[in-house]
């Protein structure tokens, strides 16, 4: 029997993709025991507290083990993976302890996209055992336990202590046989697998056993809300409601690091919001000229556009707001270039990646940019070193229908503007009432290191460009 010790079986480990990250989620694996992979080869996504990343393998060869299962967060160093390089195949007898409980192998039973397996299965990273290998076959007392327990569950709902092989009937008891993917099911309704009747083969536990025990559950025990108040229409609802009062969903990845962030960010810098209303009725006419524009055909061009390019010639006017506070060394550092944070909504959480060197891009250059920045955010691509290095950020709530908000300071950097909701709005435009566009911002700073007044002008400054967008000539 070949074990795992020799040479020809390399252990490839979880690797740290970010600046200084600590563990990983592994969100997909792409391939299983007896594959054969080639050096180079995608073989699992993993999300970090800053982006989800693809794993190539470094490795010619046939994959013998998956350490963990989809949904397992693991340590950076931790092996999470083997591959026999000798060239052979992987031995069909002796399938990997791992790969038992990862479901790819079953389509029906996969889990939707990017939701966490939660299961306990996998070598333990501090482990140096493996677990016994079970037979292709289950042996006479496996078969006369599993029988047991079945004719316990269909007579009586629950095992008896008097069975013919008590400590197996215990092992069996304790961890009721299902796959992952039914086991996430249970625990995200609240189900006991232990109070399942089993209706696979061998006592196997499925979807559809899953959905019954939750459809059966207002009938066990007696409902007295109806009791106390029979008269009340509320109350039939809540008794013919079948599905979870609650759902706990576990902190991490990137909504883990976001909310770290946030708290850091907020009980560490002073933040002080400005805010002001302005007319921005001949940049939206921009926008649309801009549009028929040869030079910007194919590139995303909106009002976004124009913001983020009165941001940074606000900033090149007002330098000192584009700076960090450096509590170590008790330095403020002032940054002579602007690497524009774009906030950006995603499935995992709210993350920031930024255009680097933004001062320096031309109005077609910086729309190219932004269009792959939201392009990538949405597909779920972002980089780690995308969200690193950022300066100012721009977060728009307009595109949620909201008038204005307090945004807190991206860490590291010194403001934010937050971009409203541009509607149609009386306005007193040349002495008379008129329709204009109308829209307001928010810019959030560190008061350490801005005060009031240069807070002002820099929003002030943002203000006169929207409202009098040539204003990007005369003082770009």
């Amino acid at each position: 029997m070949t074990t795992m010790t020799e040479a020809s079986v390399r252990e490839f480990k979880m690797p740290d993709v970010g600046e200084g990250l600590t563990e990983a989620e592994i969100l997909k694996w792409y391939v299983q025991p007896g594959d054969t992979v080639t050096d180079g080869q995608v073989v699992c996504e993993v999300e970090t507290a800053k982006a989800a990343v693809e794993l190539p393998i470094p490795y010619d060869g046939v994959v013998r083990e998956l350490r963990f299962a989809e949904g397992t967060t693991v340590d950076v160093g931790t092996a999470i993976i083997t591959v026999d390089v000798s060239g052979g195949a992987a031995p069909a007898a002796e399938p990997a302890p791992a790969a038992e409980p990862v479901p790819a192998a079953e389509p029906e039973e996969k889990p939707q996209a990017r939701q966490p397996v939660l299961v306990g299965y996998g070598v333990a990273a501090s482990s140096t055992k493996r677990r016994p290998r079970k037979g292709t076959e289950p042996t006479a007392a496996e078969t006369a336990v599993q029988a047991a327990v079945q004719r316990e569950l269909n007579g009586h709902g629950h095992a008896v202590a008097a069975q013919p092989a008590p400590e197996a009937l215990a092992v069996e008891r304790a961890r009721p046989l299902a796959k992952p993917p039914v086991r996430k099911l249970a625990k995200d309704l609240g189900v006991d697998l232990a109070t399942v009747t089993p209706s696979g083969p061998e006592g196997v536990i499925t979807r559809e056993d899953v959905h019954a025990a939750v459809a059966a559950a207002p009938a066990a025990g007696p409902v007295a809300v109806p009791e106390q108040a029979p008269a009340a229409p509320a109350a039939a609802p809540v008794a013919s409601y079948d599905g979870p009062r609650e759902t706990r969903v576990p902190i991490k990845g990137v909504r883990k690091a976001t909310a770290a962030a946030m708290v850091g960010s907020a009980f560490t810098a002073p933040h002080v919001t400005e805010f002001v209303t302005v007319d921005v009725t001949r940049t939206m006419k921009l926008v649309e000229e801009l549009k028929q524009d040869k030079d910007l055909q194919g590139l995303r061009v909106n009002p976004l556009l124009l913001i983020a390019k009165a941001l940074l010639v606000a900033i090149k006017r007002n330098p000192d707001i584009n700076a960090s506070w450096d509590e170590a060394n008790q330095e403020i550092v002032l940054k002579h270039y602007v690497n524009l944070g774009i906030a950006a909504a995603t499935p995992r959480g709210l993350i920031v990646p930024n255009i680097k060197d933004a001062h320096a891009r031309t109005l077609p250059q910086l729309a190219e940019s932004l269009g792959e920045l939201v392009a990538t955010a949405r597909d779920g691509r972002t980089s780690p070193g995308a969200m690193q290095g950022g300066t100012v950020t721009i977060t728009n709530v307009g595109v949620f229908g909201i008038d204005t908000g307090t945004p807190i300071l991206n860490p590291g950097e010194a403001a934010i503007l937050a971009v409203g909701a541009i509607k149609l709005q009386p306005w007193v435009h040349k002495g008379k009432v008129k329709p204009r566009q109308v829209t307001t911002l928010a810019l959030s700073f560190d008061h350490r290191l801005v005060d009031g007044e240069l807070g002002s002008k820099v929003l002030a400054d943002i203000a006169a460009i929207l409202e009098q967008p040539k204003r990007l000539i005369t003082w770009g």
